[in-house]
């Protein structure tokens, strides 16, 4: 089987979350690990609607994300050992991309425990692509891509056990 390089699966960024809910302290350690994981600043993420059975309004600040797009593969082989190299099949979406969560972030390889955040997990979001895929986000004359060059679960699961990963 000859694959065309346009074929080629990559990853195009990896996006790390943590849900803080309204717990303002959980925010804040949440910024800290999350400084310490990358090397782009963490963001605040916040509500856009009111919700008065769970006390959000709008513009309160919930949780902190960053996201990664230069050298992800260090970074994504750190998180899958983590994880035991050992996702489901449940994990990967019909997009081809796929997410898991970390339950303590001393598992991640280069991070010790800090006595200042105690145990947080977070959550990792992997976005693969190809070459080709930007004319779906280009500013000018933007179009879908082809069902023959889009990513499927199937060639998503193939990619993460190039990378070493058991999908169950």
């Amino acid at each position: 089987m000859t694959t065309t390089i346009m074929k080629i699966i990559r990853i195009d960024k990896i996006t790390l979350n943590i849900g803080a809910g309204k717990n303002e302290d959980m925010l804040k350690k949440g910024l800290q690990l999350l400084q310490k994981l990358s090397p782009t600043a963490p963001v605040k993420t916040t509500t856009r609607k009111r919700i008065p059975g769970w006390g959000l309004r709008p513009g309160l600040a919930i949780g902190c994300k960053v996201t990664i797009r230069d050298d992800c593969d260090a970074l994504l082989k750190r998180l899958l050992a983590a994880k035991g190299n050992v996702l489901e099949e449940k994990n990967f979406d019909q997009s081809g991309n796929f997410s898991f969560g970390i339950p303590e972030y001393i598992d991640i390889a280069g991070l010790s425990y800090d006595p200042e955040l105690k145990i947080l997990g977070l959550e990792v979001a992997v976005t693969l692509g190809r070459p080709g895929f930007r004319v779906s986000r280009r500013k000018v004359r933007p179009s879908p891509i082809g069902k023959a060059h889009r990513i499927t679960k199937e060639e998503s699961m193939a990619f993460a056990r190039s990378l070493g990963v058991e999908v169950h």
